[in-house]
Formats: C-alpha cells, structure tokens, sequence
C-alpha cells in the first residue's frame, strides 16, 4: 500500500510504500494531550518502507511500559506526523489525520480503552482493549 501525507505546511511530506504492519485508535492519556482530541488513529510501517522529506523535531517521553516513546512534529506548524517507541523497533507511526486521503485508513482495533473520554464514541464493530495488547 502507498500512502502520502504530510504537514499543515507542507514543509514536511512522507511517502509510506509497504504493507501496513498494524492500525490502530489509541485512546491513552498522553495520546490525548498530545493531539488534542480524544484518540490518535496510527499506522505502522517498517521504518525503512518510509521516506521522509523534511526535518521532524522529536519529543521523547516515557511510555506505559516505562520504556522511551519519541513524538515527531514539523518545527514549523507543530503538526504531529510521526511516532517511535523502543518497544516497537524498526517501526515507524504514522498519523493517519496526515495522510493525504485519510480514507486509505483502516483501524483494527482500539487500545487504551480504559483511559477513554466518556464522549469518545468508538466503532464498536473494532476489538476494545483497556490496555497495550500483549504481543503489540
């Protein structure tokens, strides 16, 4: 799957060229702070099927697992683009809110369920998980 994207001042474009590794909607806490909204819905592609034209800032922050997490964003417009965690190695998070037709988005589940706003309606038809799932 190809997918393209970038920031609100195109400062920064993506391309993603390969097979999806997971789609998700988390609903942790810090997702929430850091968009904004109620939930983050990302993809993960290996690292190496990316190419990135620009230059991402990186945020690092400790995650749930107590293990490091780095949040991209474009220097210019503050855009969250992309996402690292040491848990997940050799793959990179993409912003699905970044893609440029966010409809090539197909979620498969909904993770941190448990940190959810009231007002976050879900698709029910997806698997809710309070937490991480294991082996995610």
């Amino acid at each position: 799957m190809k997918i393209t994207g970038g920031c609100l001042c195109r400062q920064i474009r993506f391309v993603a060229d390969g097979e999806v590794v997971f789609a998700l909607n988390c609903h942790c806490r810090m997702c929430q702070q850091v968009t904004g909204s109620g939930y983050t819905p990302v993809a993960a592609f290996k690292a190496v099927d990316v190419k990135i034209d620009g230059e991402i800032k990186y945020f690092e922050r400790t995650g749930d697992s107590g293990r490091k997490v780095w949040e991209g964003f474009c220097p210019e417009c503050g855009a969250r683009l992309t996402g690292k965690a040491e848990t997940i190695p050799g793959l990179l998070l993409l912003q699905a809110g970044a893609f440029d037709d966010p409809n090539q988005f197909k979620p498969s589940m909904d993770i941190f369920t448990g940190s959810a706003a009231h007002w976050d309606a879900m698709d029910p038809a997806l698997p809710k998980f309070p937490g991480m799932p294991v082996g995610l």
